[in-house]
């Protein structure tokens, strides 16, 4: 009798042990972010990834970029990238590809095709194509459209998701004109605007932005050392949080 309730337990516990492990399988996804300093400025990804800690869903990233890389640079390993063998080893999710900022307005065909070559190399690894649309520079707010379609093009095109961060930056910066998102030069994302961006990553990626998000996210380094990625007032985190809202699953 002894054996069989041993068994029985043993059973009911293996049972809830892999049911457990299923379910951290299941809430959690691997990210590769594929892109430059659009992506790697200010830390987004790691935003990404400490942002989820407050969702169902933790977001594990990684990235693989260089300043001013576009999307043939990728395919082609220019710049010192392995992108292509980052995307085929990793055992990723979610692959989110992000081309130079004015790879839309100047190099269109050069964007399409190599977005089609990445996306198909992203399928063929078992992974999930997102493209990830870049907002417009700060004195040509008037390109953001033209960089919205040629981005809805492409995933049109591939089978790919959208994340809609240049449209989340148009109406943080329309409902707030103040707003800091840019860094000095125009160009680049200010700690604000790469949490806003992160932001909307969460949501799309996990279906929801947290309500109650800290104002100040840190990490530790392999000294043991706290590192503050990003600080801020909680009156912006409270706005970008509604703005981010507005694009979960706008893809869907």
């Amino acid at each position: 009798m002894k054996f069989f309730k041993y068994l029985f337990i043993t059973i009911i516990f293996w049972g809830i042990s892999s049911e457990c492990l299923a379910q951290v399988e299941k809430d959690s996804l691997r990210i590769l972010f594929v892109g430059n300093s659009y992506t790697f400025v200010s830390n987004m990804p790691h935003l990404v990834s400490l942002i989820s800690d407050s969702t169902k869903v933790k977001l594990v990233t990684s990235k693989s970029t260089a300043g001013g890389a576009s999307l043939s640079d990728h395919w082609n390993g220019e710049k010192g990238l392995k992108t292509k063998e980052a995307i085929s080893n990793g055992k990723y999710d979610i692959v989110v590809l992000q081309g130079h900022s004015m790879e839309t307005i100047e190099e269109k065909e050069e964007f399409l095709s190599y977005s089609k070559k990445l996306s198909d190399l992203v399928k063929a690894s078992g992974a999930k194509p997102y493209l990830y649309v870049t907002w417009a520079r700060q004195k040509v707010p008037q390109y953001q459209e033209t960089i919205t379609e040629i981005y809805k093009q492409a995933s049109e095109q591939n089978d790919c998701g959208l994340i809609m961060v240049g449209e989340a930056w148009k109406l943080a910066r329309t409902l707030r004109p103040d707003i800091q998102l840019f860094m000095l030069d125009g160009s680049h994302q200010s700690d604000l605007g790469a949490f806003l961006t992160a932001c909307v990553f969460v949501g799309d990626f996990s279906g929801e932005v947290p309500v109650n998000l800290p104002t100040n996210y840190s990490i530790t380094d392999m000294n043991g050392e706290q590192v503050v990625l990003f600080w801020e007032d909680a009156l912006d985190i409270i706005f970008c949080r509604k703005v981010a809202s507005e694009f979960i699953n706008s893809t869907d």
